[in-house]
């Protein structure tokens, strides 16, 4: 089985956004440091300038790793591994094939039963469907190369 990567994103941001969102990033880093530098004050250091600053830091951070592709959600399957990430923040999960007892299919998830007992969940969600069916015929074809045993459950 060759690599397949499948990118969980509804499309891929062109390269002037990417460079828009590193620059709004880093004004939004600025602005936070100028309030926390002029903003505070005996009269002025409330809790909601504090709140909307530390808001506007993490977003203003957020904005930089979505520039750079840190944020990207995907599902890759090679020979012998599974690799995905299906949160911006989080990170990805590799599993390799001997590691694996079972798959099963959801309708809207798959579940990775470890041999040592642990399972690991990839959810699809109802806001992109068109990445679901890819996905899950990756997972059948990685199955079967790797004589990995298939249950679907239909709920």
């Amino acid at each position: 089985m060759e690599n397949k990567y499948l990118s969980l994103e509804p499309h891929d941001q062109p390269r002037i956004m990417k460079i828009l969102q590193i620059i709004f990033g880093a004004i939004c880093i600025t602005v936070t440091f100028y309030y926390f530098i002029y903003g505070t004050g005996p009269v002025r250091s409330g809790i909601k300038l504090w709140i909307a600053a530390v808001f506007l830091l993490l977003f203003g951070i957020f904005q930089i790793m979505a520039g750079l592709g840190n944020t990207k959600k995907y599902f890759i399957a090679s020979a012998d591994e599974i690799n995905y990430k299906q949160h911006s923040f989080l990170p990805g999960i590799k599993i390799k094939s001997e590691e694996i007892d079972r798959i099963t299919f959801h309708p809207l998830s798959i579940i990775f039963q470890l041999k040592k007992g642990s399972r690991y969940r990839f959810r699809f969600g109802i806001s992109y469907p068109e990445v679901i069916d890819p996905v899950k015929q990756t997972v059948i074809e990685f199955a079967e190369s790797n004589n990995i045993s298939l249950n679907i459950v239909e709920d």
